[in-house]
């Protein structure tokens, strides 16, 4: 069986990475992510990952570069789970799947209860925000 390809937002601000806690009626509740969602038949990521974004927060966002990519494999199969850079927009928004989010600073992401498969993109994202 194929991985269920699932596409992540990396929103930055300065040294800042937004996450979210999925909320209690979600698989995997209590564990922070990055937002995002499943790929569905004839999407590009990028219009995947604006779609997912307006309907879990009612706001509309800019899909930038491909940062990262993790294959993660669970007992219920495997995900490819794919991350781009977006321009998250200084307004107000509402979480629907969620019940936290926050900006945290690149050095204090991994002390957050990620998912097992974003982790990988979460030290790809605090290499990449390393000091010159």
């Amino acid at each position: 069986m194929s991985p269920l390809i699932v596409i992540a937002a990396v929103a930055i601000r300065s040294e800042n990475v937004l996450i979210a806690r999925r909320g209690p009626n979600q698989k995997l509740a209590g564990l922070w992510e990055f937002p995002g969602g499943k790929l569905e038949a004839g999407e590009t990521p990028e219009l995947c990952l604006a779609r997912e974004i307006a309907e879990e927060f009612g706001v509309d966002v800019r899909v930038g570069a491909f940062l990262a990519r993790n294959l993660h494999h669970h007992d219920d199969g495997a995900i490819d789970l794919r991350a781009y850079r977006v321009e998250w927009p200084d307004t107000e928004y509402q979480p629907v799947e969620h019940d936290a989010v926050r900006w945290v600073q690149r050095g204090e992401i991994l002390r957050y209860d990620l998912a097992p498969a974003d982790v990988p993109i979460a030290k790809a994202v605090r290499a990449l925000l390393e000091p010159l």
